[in-house]
């Protein structure tokens, strides 16, 4: 069994009030990690702790700073072991998500490394003689960061990185799903010695997660709030942000569409469906819930895609032995079984998989998808994909762009031109041409559009999210007032 108590202040402590809750291992629902359920006190602290470091943080120099995220990208990397046992317990994800999951966050850290001497400013030009005025980007105090279980590492990375490279200090809301592996991450940090107070990891109780969002967003002395998450939750961190007049950024949900054109390369295409609906067990803010296919291909890409489904079989991720692990919870996967019912029930084809165990689902292939099926409109957040067949590139963008969501895309298709010209029509803040809906990169700017949030998050972009842009002038000179 895993321990997760909390971090504030450079300091292992428990709840105020000694409180703790139990995350269960989803594939055997054996315990696996008892965690420090968080008071409204707790979270004070921990607020109060990253406030007296702000000054010290935030006056570092740039190589300071960047020696600290560098040896908290080499600190990381080293608990790649404890990552992914961790992982496996509380999340049900595969060794080889984990990994995945981990070198994306240790490449988050090395290039918010790189940034620290790009939060910079310029001059502007004054019409007032003799006064030079500057625009400068400076840090803006401490930055809440709540990070979601289903990519644990790189997302907790991604809540702090950017932030501590721009001289903030930071408090990270755990999830609790996954405590123990969000604090093997306030681990590296800690090793990095950044020094007590810059990052606190703190963690809550299910039942008291809406109470301490609330003390986290409404303190005085938080400046930034950086959510990622579903969003029906991303509405109300939203909400919460607003009546205290908070910038948020805010990475939700996604149904990302694939299109696949009458001349793509169908083998291609399948690979990269399969990898973007099925990695992860498709609990992915940007895997590939929808395919949609002209009709002049589609029976053949059903096919190849089918029979890729039907070797993807989910198992024990502590085993190693299948390539799927298992959902996160059994009521995500009896949700998931109520859409299959659905559209089955409605005129879809189950083209490969639909048996559900448990929290064990293999790869599902659903063909023949319509507007009347749930399906077709929420997302699954599962490791299945919707086939909706479509005639010409018109009928495919229309499809593509009819959803609330808007985070990541895909086109698939020979002539470079048309795909190119096809993706730009499409309403997502990501979209690729011949690759998969799933990538990420430390140094793009990523978030969406529509339901799936604003902001961007990655290389530059993060330094405007994180950083108040001030206006400061100077003058040799007389001044010349008209009073």
């Amino acid at each position: 069994m895993l321990l997760a108590p909390l971090l504030i202040n450079g300091e292992d402590r428990w709840a105020s009030d000694g409180g703790r809750f139990e995350r269960r291992n989803p594939f055997c629902d054996s315990v696996a990690t008892r965690a420090a359920a968080a008071t409204t006190q707790d979270m004070h602290d921990a607020i109060a702790a990253a406030a007296r470091a702000f000054p010290a943080w935030s006056s570092a120099g740039p190589g300071a700073r960047r020696g600290a995220l560098l040896r908290a990208a080499e600190a990381l990397a080293a608990r790649e072991d404890e990552i992914v046992a961790a992982m496996a317990q509380e999340t049900g994800a595969t060794a080889a998500w984990a990994r995945s999951n981990l070198a994306l966050g240790v490449d988050m850290l090395r290039d918010a490394a790189l940034l620290t001497t790009q939060v910079g400013g310029r001059i502007i030009p004054s019409d007032r003689p003799g006064t030079t005025a500057l625009a400068l980007r400076t840090p803006v105090g401490v930055v809440a960061g709540i990070a979601p279980w289903n990519a644990p590492v790189a997302l907790a990375v991604r809540a702090m990185a950017i932030p501590l490279a721009c001289g903030n200090t930071v408090v990270l809301k755990a999830s609790e799903l996954c405590p123990a592996t969000h604090r093997l991450v306030g681990d590296a940090l800690k090793a990095a010695d950044l020094g007590p107070g810059v990052v606190n990891v703190v963690s809550n109780a299910p039942a008291d997660a809406d109470r301490v969002v609330e003390a986290l967003v409404a303190h005085p002395a938080v400046r930034r709030v950086n959510f990622t998450g579903s969003t029906r939750v991303g509405r109300l961190v939203a909400e919460v942000a607003a009546r205290y007049l908070k910038p948020v950024v805010l990475e939700l949900g996604g149904k990302a569409p694939l299109i696949v054109l009458d001349d793509a390369d169908l083998d291609e295409a399948v690979k990269a469906a399969a990898f973007g609906a099925f990695m992860n067990q498709g609990q992915i803010c940007m895997a590939t819930e929808r395919i949609v296919a002209d009709a002049a291909i589609a029976d053949a890409f059903v096919d190849k895609l089918a029979a890729k489904a039907e070797a993807l079989v989910a198992g024990d991720p502590g085993a190693g032995k299948t390539p799927l692990g298992t959902m996160i919870s059994l009521d995500a996967s009896q949700r998931l079984d109520g859409l299959l019912r659905d559209a089955v029930l409605k005129g879809a084809r189950l083209a490969a998989g639909g048996a559900i165990r448990g929290t064990l689902v293999d790869a599902i292939v659903l063909d023949h998808v319509t507007p009347s099926m749930r399906i077709y409109d929420e997302e699954s957040f599962g490791p299945v994909i919707g086939v909706i067949r479509v005639h010409g590139v018109d009928e495919a963008v229309r499809v593509a762009n009819d959803t609330e969501y808007g985070l990541s895309a895909a086109v698939f298709g020979r002539d470079i031109g048309r795909a190119l010209s096809v993706a730009q029509r499409i309403e997502s803040g990501i979209c690729h041409v011949n690759a998969a809906t799933v990538h990420d990169e430390a140094q793009m700017p990523f978030g969406g559009v529509k339901a799936s949030g604003y902001g961007r998050l990655g290389g530059e972009a993060g330094i405007h999210e994180f950083t108040d842009l001030r206006w400061v002038t100077f003058t040799g000179r007389p001044g010349d007032y008209p009073l």
